[in-house]
């Protein structure tokens, strides 16, 4: 048996997942057992195998000017049962507020007239849209689908780090992992009852045509991306395909009349339900950015006219400004009725003179923040800071203090990661992904973790070097779930015809003719090619980046 994790030493005051002090805590002790039983060799072999998941099929991160591939870590992370259960219902219960929200706001406004929260800090967030005012989606869902990022503290209680309900990404990379690592590690996944992950396609799917304008019974949905040049265009593919759903650049559609159309041989063909992938800005130039050439003109419109479902919603960007983010427990108070499940981390205001001046005083202890910060950007961790750095900070934040929230130095948790032929301790995120139906949140077990992989590093986007981990969610006793047997692996979701949704296994198998039914205009050949691309381009970046 291999000393694997001899000299593993776990951060001070730092929440180590699988050690507490020198002994793994229970959830962790098969993994243990099973990696020590893999010889250095073995496990060098297999880790490489995984490092290759990505770069094989072409999806590489554009960091500094230089093409690298996205890590898979080999060490799975691990959440027992009963603690995914409040991570669970902490999520469903953000997403519903959030959800609440965002009617309200674009609504009647009540939650100003309540003062929860100042309408000032809502209306000048750069992703409050007044175009957006009075629209109400079908089904009255907004939140379709969101991404929670979470963190875990010095005492291991998860909190949340911010909301992404605008476009939230990353849901790709859950699945693929779990592919590679069930070829990677199989004795491993024998001696687990782990949760599985491959039903998303099938739930996003289920949603979205539970959301179809009122009074279609057979919605055609499509996947709008901005093509093949977007940071997220191998997640938008490989969603497109597993739903069994056209994927469709603006250019294969057209808004005409107050409807949809999708270009095909066949033909103009209505669609009724939209996933874009596309920002607010880009998504319309007549409401929008003039000089768009991603999205539909119109589209706005036929939104407005109930007779198309744009998810998400158009404004939910407001929701992921992190000054926003400071009053979600209020706003889960207010609309809920409820104490919140998850905490936020505590936050400055930096708006808030007192906020500010206290801020100010302590700018090298503190992490500070854009408001419409994405992918780690524009982040400033104090105690690394040069001074230099920290006094032209000093000026960005007097010169525009709603731009900017402040936070502790959290250290985030960490989890061992296998690093140059041993393992030592990486710090993690965690962002589930949760689906809204209208009917109910349904919360994908597990989500994306996010590892840093230098060593003492904080900031886990993979846009600044990061890497991912397969997230693991350990089924109880009382689990139930069709087709899932404990003691083996989930099956890959490559197994496409087990995930396809069956309302549309028959309609996107062949048309009558034989041949498949794709658009007819050019933008829709970049689907048939191959998954090629790099992530991090000069395309125009979609809100929750990794």
């Amino acid at each position: 048996m291999s000393q694997l994790f001899d000299g593993y030493a776990p951060r001070p005051s730092t929440y180590d997942e699988m050690f507490d002090g020198g002994t793994a805590r229970s959830g962790y002790l098969g993994v243990r057992r099973q990696m020590e039983r893999l010889a250095p060799e073995e496990m060098s072999a297999r880790s490489d195998y995984l490092s290759s998941t990505y770069l094989d099929q072409g999806v590489t991160f554009d960091i500094g000017g230089e093409e690298r591939p996205f890590p898979l870590d080999i060490v799975p992370r691990l959440i027992e049962g009963d603690t995914w259960s409040t991570v669970e219902s902490g999520v469903r219960q953000r997403v519903r507020a959030l959800e609440a929200f965002l009617a309200d706001i674009y609504g009647e406004g009540q939650v100003f007239n309540d003062r929860v929260i100042p309408r000032g800090v809502v209306t000048s967030s750069p992703h409050f849209l007044r175009v957006a005012k009075g629209i109400q989606p079908p089904g009255q869902v907004r939140v379709h689908v969101a991404g929670i990022d979470l963190i875990r503290d010095a005492a291991g209680t998860f909190r949340v780090l911010e909301d992404n309900v605008r476009i939230p990404s990353g849901v790709s990379y859950v699945m693929t992992n779990r592919r590679a690592m069930s070829a990677a590690l199989p004795e491993v996944f024998a001696h687990h009852r782990i949760r599985p992950v491959s039903q998303y396609p099938n739930k996003l799917l289920s949603a979205l045509r539970a959301c179809a304008p009122s009074g279609v019974t057979d919605p055609t949905v499509v996947v709008l991306t901005p093509g093949a040049y977007n940071a997220a265009y191998f997640e938008h593919t490989l969603l497109a395909r597993l739903m069994g759903v056209r994927l469709v650049e603006g250019r294969d559609l057209i808004a005409q009349a107050g409807r949809v159309m999708v270009r095909t041989t066949h033909g103009l063909h209505p669609v009724d339900v939209i996933y874009r992938r596309v920002d607010d800005d880009f998504l319309d130039p007549v409401h929008f950015r003039r000089d768009s050439m991603l999205g539909v003109p119109g589209l706005l419109n036929a939104a407005r006219a109930g007779n198309v479902t744009i998810a998400n919603a158009v404004g939910n960007g407001v929701a992921d400004d992190k000054l926003v983010y400071t009053y979600v427990p209020d706003l889960i108070r207010y609309y809920l009725g409820q104490e919140p499940i998850l905490p936020n981390v505590d936050t400055w205001r930096l708006e808030d003179p007192q906020h500010r001046a206290e801020v100010l005083d302590r700018l090298d202890e503190l992490v500070v923040k854009p408001v419409d910060g994405a992918g780690g950007k524009g982040i400033v961790i104090g105690p690394r800071a040069t001074r230099q750095q920290l006094d032209e900070l000093r000026a960005r934040l007097l010169a525009d203090p709603r731009g900017w929230i402040a936070q502790p130095v959290v250290q985030l948790s960490t989890v061992p990661t296998f690093i140059n032929g041993r393992m030592a301790p990486r710090h993690v995120d965690l962002r589930p992904f949760a689906i809204n139906d209208g009917d109910k949140v349904w919360v994908l077990p597990g989500g994306l973790t996010r590892v840093a992989l230098p060593e003492g590093e904080l900031i886990v986007n993979s846009s600044q070097g990061g890497g991912s981990k397969d997230t693991w969610v350990l089924a109880g006793d009382n689990y139930q779930s069709q087709g899932h047997t404990g003691g083996h692996a989930e099956p890959e979701p490559a197994a496409e015809g087990s995930v396809l949704h069956p309302a549309l296994r028959a309609r996107h198998t062949a048309r009558s003719d034989g041949a498949p039914d794709t658009p007819s205009s050019p933008g829709m050949s970049q689907t048939l090619g191959g998954m090629t691309q790099t992530l991090g381009t000069t395309a125009p970046s979609t809100g929750g980046a990794l």
